[in-house]
Order: C-alpha cells, then sequence, then structure tokens
C-alpha cells in the first residue's frame, strides 16, 4: 500500500466519500472537455454525469475550469516540509530533486487522470494562465525553503528564486515528455534526467 493509499484509509468514512466525489467530478470534467471541448462542456454536463446535483458541483469546485485543473498532488506546505526534510548538507539543486522525484512518484499513481488532464491542456490553452496562478503560491513556498537552506533571504540574491524556477521548469518539461511518451517511461526517471542536464550545466546535446 503506498503512502497516498494508507493516507486515504485512515480519513474516516465522511472524508473518503468527499475525496472521492471530488475525484469523480474531475474525472468527468476532464473525460468531457476532452471529448467536446471547453465550450461544449457545461457545469450541469459533470454534475448529471456523476450523477450529483449543480449545487452539488459547486460545493467541490466555484467553476468547471477549477474542476479540470484540480488540486496538486502536493500542496505547497507539502512540498516545503518535503524539501526541509532533506539533510541540511545536501547541495539544494539535489534536494530540490528527491523533493521532485517524489512528486512525480506520486503523479505516477495517477497516470491515467494526470496523462487526461495534459491532453486537456493541450488542446485548451486557456486553462494555462489559470494553471501558473495555482502554482505561484506553491513556487513561492518552495524558495522560501530554498533561501533557508541556502541560508540568504527572499527577494535579496535572487539564488532562491532562480534554484526553484529552474527546478520547477525541469519538472514541466519532464512531465511534457511523460506526456508525450503516453506515461512511459517513468515520470521519475524523466525528472531525474532533467535535473541531471541541470547539474551537468546543460550542455549540448
Amino acid at each position: 500500500m503506498t503512502p497516498a493509499e494508507s493516507a486515504y484509509y485512515e480519513l474516516g468514512r465522511r472524508d473518503r466519500k468527499k475525496l472521492e466525489t471530488r475525484a469523480a467530478l474531475e474525472h468527468a470534467a476532464l473525460t468531457l472537455v476532452a471529448e467536446r471541448g471547453l465550450a461544449g462542456v457545461t457545469v450541469e454536463d459533470i454534475a448529471e454525469a456523476v450523477d450529483l446535483s449543480s449545487r452539488t458541483f459547486f460545493n467541490y469546485f466555484p467553476s468547471k475550469e477549477d474542476a479540470l485543473v484540480g488540486a496538486s498532488p502536493a500542496s505547497a506546505a507539502e512540498l516545503r516540509e518535503r524539501l526541509e526534510a532533506v539533510p541540511a548538507e545536501v547541495p539544494v539543486l539535489e534536494a530540490l530533486r528527491l523533493m521532485s522525484r517524489v512528486e512525480a512518484e506520486r503523479v505516477q499513481q495517477q497516470r491515467e487522470q494526470w496523462l487526461l488532464r495534459l491532453k486537456v491542456f493541450e488542446q485548451n490553452p486557456s486553462l494555462l494562465p489559470r494553471l501558473v496562478a495555482n502554482g505561484t503560491e506553491t513556487e513561492r513556498a518552495v524558495s522560501a525553503a530554498v533561501a533557508r537552506r541556502a541560508g540568504v533571504a527572499l527577494d535579496t540574491s535572487g539564488y532562491p528564486e532562480l534554484a526553484t524556477a529552474v527546478a520547477m521548469a525541469a519538472f514541466r518539461a519532464a512531465m511534457m515528455r511523460w506526456s508525450a511518451a503516453d506515461g512511459r517511461p517513468a515520470l521519475a526517471d524523466l525528472v531525474d534526467e532533467a535535473f541531471s542536464q541541470l547539474a551537468a550545466g546543460l550542455p549540448n546535446p
């Protein structure tokens, strides 16, 4: 049993039901938009697909776009804590790789859902600004953890912000390769490869 599965079964019945409902709405939204396009799907369509009311839909998501974006596998706080758990003597780039690899393994556990989500994003570029906005809080939290690890202040040297931005870009590039290859090889392996190229100074291939 994975850590995510263990955490799921530790929840009470009511909370598990909420997670299941949320996941069902996300999947219905992604499936319908992949089939019909963003303009061809309404909140009512999504709710009806899982036999729920529109009112229930809005208990989980403010809009159909939010259902498509869904929730990140890890929150900003989780990523920060994961980075801070890496021993202090580990260099920043390697610590960011370890943090990103765990995230990649969590995405891999939801392979079909994430491949569908990435397909929908590719087909509907208007969703990208929302995705970027959702990542701002995460990037700031990770930058703060990098700053503490490096012993510098945020918004001074620029190092924490740059290191975090580069790590996030490496993760996104690995995700795009993973999506293009239909989820093979494992996303964690592609993340490792991306960080290896960064560590080598991005030499010409």
